[in-house]
């Protein structure tokens, strides 16, 4: 099924608002059917007539919540857009657990309802070719792009980002996810090896921080028995396990400099050697890497491979920090506290505005992984409303001084991290600082800014996004 020609169907029961709908969706090339209300719309469904359902939450009798829950029994591949004008939390949870694909508020952006009808039915062809009998099982459900959403934001970050993924899966790009400790790198990953052509084979994952230099020939590309002591029985190394499917390398920027050169004959000649080995293995993986620092500034400092680095970079996706993404904060705190009610068999109603003026203004060094250990005590420990005492924060993460030179030097933001990652942290703050500087002094101007940092202009555009700054002009 190609995405043009696809069967889109419309469901609300404002007859101007579908006629809109009606031209934006057969001006795009797909076709366009109309139903005002739930019973027409689930007898086209039982007839089999939609590709796609477009369908508002709030309608006289049956709600779009009911008419969604009776698609899924009809047919349950048949992906639903939700679109309503009272955007919400609670809505948008409520349509994700009754299988929704995805979910739009009034008024909607023309473009990005496309793009997401176009995502919605490439996703489902991949699906339908996947469910066909190919002799190996495939337990693992595949991400959509509602599920991401709903696990990283409703920001519009986040659904580019979406895009950006979505682009790239369908390739067979080596890809560098770039991202701070705890934004998310591995579920991009996850979901980049889950929309691709490869998702029926597995995505194993390598620590690259875990694994002594020592050994990390040995664990990236096995061993004969024998080879060194302790090597008492053959053993495949994680390039052979991924073959046909993707080799994940997380925090790549600190694997040994001696590794990096075997890793890119590997890539390179797409064969290898096992150690002790003496006949060539031959191999087929998809390359995602994952890190928390710049690699350009890695390569620079004479830490990683050029060679490699220019090898590894034919795609670049960058997860902003979610101290930049507002509204990725506040949604995850609220999805955050309703999870932890359900588990906790609680009730705790949602944050007073001094709790949610903290939560927003916090820095959130640990990214997602730190807000949801957050919220989870603080849930725990509230009875009706969530509290900035229940939040156990540290008030200098809010507002945190800075010395001259915009260094954080008060507080405890570094408790707890190494020397190399304060470094890391530190640097990544005073290059945002200076960054955001130079490009008001541009007026947003990226090329001149770029010019008078001396730096490329795609290293300034990936920091941009790493950084999420806010550009005051878009014109070069």
């Amino acid at each position: 099924m190609g995405a043009t020609g696809a069967r889109v169907l419309i469901v609300d029961d404002e007859k101007d608002f579908c006629d809109i709908l009606f031209r934006v969706v057969k001006k795009a090339g797909f076709t366009a059917l109309v139903a005002h209300d739930g019973e027409m719309a689930l007898e086209m469904v039982r007839l089999g007539l939609p590709d796609i359902v477009l369908l508002d939450v709030r309608m006289p009798g049956m709600d779009g919540i009911e008419v969604l829950r009776r698609v899924k029994k009809l047919n349950p591949p048949l992906p639903v857009i939700m679109i309503t004008a009272y955007s919400g939390v609670h809505d948008a949870v409520e349509a994700t657990k009754e299988g929704a694909y995805d979910y739009l508020p009034k008024p909607l952006d023309n473009n990005a309802l496309l793009q997401k009808i176009r995502t919605a039915i490439f996703e489902r062809r991949v699906s339908t070719k996947k469910s066909e009998p190919s002799g190996e099982p495939n337990d693992k459900p595949d991400l959509t792009t509602m599920q991401l959403k709903t696990l990283m934001g409703p920001s519009a970050i986040v659904d580019q980002l979406i895009s950006d993924l979505i682009l790239v899966a369908s390739s067979n790009f080596s890809v560098v996810i770039q991202g701070e400790t705890g934004s998310g790198k591995e579920l991009v990953a996850q979901a980049i090896h889950g929309f691709s052509a490869r998702s029926d084979k597995l995505m194993v994952p390598v620590d690259c921080g875990a694994i002594p230099e020592t050994l990390f020939e040995s664990e990236v590309f096995g061993h004969e028995k024998g080879s060194f002591t302790g090597a008492i029985a053959n053993r495949a190394g994680k390039f052979e396990m991924a073959h046909g499917g993707t080799l994940f390398l997380d925090e790549i920027s600190n694997m040994p400099l001696s590794c990096q050169a075997k890793l890119l004959r590997a890539i390179q000649e797409k064969t290898f050697f096992r150690v002790g080995g003496r006949h060539p293995i031959t191999t087929d993986v998809r390359l995602i890497i994952a890190t928390n620092r710049d690699l350009n500034t890695e390569v620079a400092l004479g830490r990683f491979s050029r060679d490699l680095f220019y090898r590894l970079s034919e795609f670049t996706i960058v997860i902003p920090p979610i101290r930049v993404r507002k509204e990725d904060i506040v949604y995850l705190a609220d999805r955050f506290r309703m999870a932890t009610n359900e588990e906790l068999n609680k009730n705790v109603l949602g944050f007073s505005n001094s709790a949610l003026d903290l939560i927003k203004s916090y820095s959130w060094p640990g990214n997602v992984r730190q807000l949801k250990a957050a919220i989870r005590r603080a849930v725990l420990q509230s009875a009706e409303w969530v509290s900035p005492e229940s939040l156990v924060l540290d008030a200098e993460q809010a507002t945190p001084a800075e010395s001259d030179s915009g260094v954080c030097v008060e507080g405890d933001a570094w408790d707890g991290l190494s020397l190399k990652e304060i470094v890391q942290k530190t640097t990544a703050d005073v290059e945002s600082r200076i960054l955001a500087k130079v490009l008001r002094k541009t007026g947003g101007n990226k090329a001149k800014a770029a010019r008078l940092l001396q730096i490329d202009y795609k290293t300034i555009h990936s920091k941009i996004k790493q950084y999420g700054i806010k550009l005051y002009s878009e014109e070069e």
